[in-house]
């Protein structure tokens, strides 16, 4: 069965396949060619949608779950950028080839990962933790307090 068919209806699903298998004709030096996406576009596309994750919305908070097996904290990247977008990354290298030792099987993701996350406006990017245990990251990011609502204005109406 072709993939083509399953997204045929789908618009958004179409396009994610088309970025995912775009051809890197940028690798040429061709610049002339401007019809695709750029190769950094699609190599971030492609570390996007290999880092699954979960989101859960607390009382007091916005807490990001990312699988990360076998990494260690110095391999994970933590930001936030433009003041509203949680980044997480880093890359998961291959193990060092042994001598007399070759892969029968390989099947473990390597390379970068990447996932990005709008944040709401009610998160204090000034307080976010992230930790890093038993090969889940669980980052955390605290709400800021409710703004207390504003009292209505009475206006005194005078009599001409």
């Amino acid at each position: 069965m072709d993939i083509s068919s399953l997204m045929g209806f789908d618009p958004l699903l179409r396009n994610l396949h088309y970025i995912l298998e775009a051809t890197d004709d940028n690798t040429t030096g061709n610049k002339s060619n401007n019809s695709g996406p750029s190769r950094a576009y699609v190599r971030d596309a492609r570390a996007m949608a290999a880092t699954p994750a979960d989101v859960k919305e607390c009382p007091n908070s916005y807490v990001f779950i990312v699988d990360m097996p076998g990494l260690k904290s110095g391999d994970i990247k933590v930001q936030v950028e433009h003041d509203n977008v949680l980044v997480i990354s880093g890359k998961r290298n291959r193990e060092e080839e042994k001598e007399g030792v070759k892969y029968v099987r390989m099947e473990r993701r390597m390379g970068k990962f990447l996932k990005k996350f709008a944040l709401p406006e009610d998160a204090n990017t000034d307080k976010i933790s992230a930790i890093c245990q038993d090969g889940v990251l669980t980052v955390t990011v605290e709400k800021l307090p409710p703004p207390e609502p504003k009292k209505p204005k009475t206006i005194q109406v005078q009599v001409a």
